[in-house]
């Protein structure tokens, strides 16, 4: 098969491998959508990953072709959605199905081979099945429209809040879509010291959405929450992040609730954050496909990487399709 292999930083290769020998509980998957994650950029061009070589990428979906020796027959055939996350099973998080807490985690893409090839071994346990209705190119938005969707179900958020979104990437985006489709803001791009003084006289807002991950954000988040309010962490850090004494005192002395969010909750049941995103598709009342702005085939997919690493264009959620074909 193909896929892109990350041998080193800025060290990736299209070359043929051998198909994924899949394990007793595990499905190969011939990959149909990946999607180009921001961490994607810098794990392939300036930091690395854990081991090396990689095949990297974790928004992806496709069909199930094999099944392993343990793994249920109903798989195959099926169009897939793959939660990247693979838990250990033990660890008290798990214990709990907390698995987008656990301790010992492996990772599709970036701990282990991932999807920007034809063909992904998957564990059977990170499936899930795709209603006709949603195309594999959206159901390659998933994973990125479940964390969103954990970000806003973690922060408590109700009708009765005002809300910021701050940070519009691709988190931010479908943020503000679910945010907007169950009626908890009226969405809007504006300034936001200018947007806060008119809306709430300068009081701030009730919760802040902080999907930037810098220091100057954080602390303007924490300065424009409301007394009593919740700042709700979603961006992932830029760097070292350090709080002044005087961001500091405005924690203690309005009483602001801090809440962190990473990942997306996945149970393989109606309750998680992957199914209110299947039931949302299904229902029509979202529509994430308006956020792909650029598609290239497996062989082209390198430019769409480069577009991001560069900036060089405006984007915000890069695709890879493949065509529908047998092996």
């Amino acid at each position: 098969m193909r896929a892109y292999v990350l041998h080193g930083i800025d060290d990736l290769r299209l070359e043929e491998t051998a198909l994924p020998e899949i394990k007793e509980r595990e499905v190969l998957v011939k990959v149909m959508a990946a999607g180009i994650c921001g961490s994607d950029i810098p794990r392939i061009y300036k930091t690395g990953t854990y081991s090396y070589p990689l095949i990297p990428g974790h928004e992806f979906s496709g069909t199930v072709i094999e099944t392993g020796l343990k793994a249920d027959k109903k798989w195959m055939g099926k169009r897939v959605g793959i939660f990247p996350l693979i838990p250990c099973g033990e660890c008290e998080s798990c214990r709990k199905k907390q698995y987008e807490m656990c301790r010992h985690y492996s990772y599709l893409g970036s701990r282990t081979n991932g999807g920007f090839a034809e063909y992904a071994a998957v564990p059977e346990e990170n499936l899930i099945e795709l209603p006709e209705e949603v195309s594999y190119e959206v159901a390659a938005m998933l994973e990125p429209m479940a964390v969103a969707v954990h970000a806003m179900r973690k922060s408590g958020v109700t009708k009765e809040n005002t809300v910021v979104v701050y940070g519009l990437g691709t988190i931010g985006l479908l943020l503000c879509m679910f945010l907007l489709e169950t009626h908890y803001c009226d969405c809007r791009t504006r300034e936001v010291s200018k947007w806060l003084q008119e809306q709430t006289g300068g009081r701030g807002v009730d919760v802040f959405f902080e999907c930037v991950g810098k220091n100057e954000t954080i602390a303007d988040a924490i300065g424009n929450t409301a007394p009593g309010g919740t700042v709700q962490m979603v961006g992932n850090p830029a760097s070292d992040i350090m709080l002044k004494k005087e961001i500091y005192w405005k924690i203690l002395r309005n009483q602001l609730t801090i809440k962190g969010s990473w990942n997306s909750s996945f149970l393989q049941n109606g309750k998680d954050d992957w199914h209110y995103v299947l039931d949302r598709l299904g229902r029509q009342t979202i529509h994430p496909e308006q956020f792909i702005t650029q598609k290239f085939e497996l062989e082209h997919l390198k430019e769409g990487l480069e577009i991001m690493r560069d900036k060089r264009e405006e984007y915000v959620k890069v695709m890879m399709v493949q065509k529908e074909a047998g092996m």
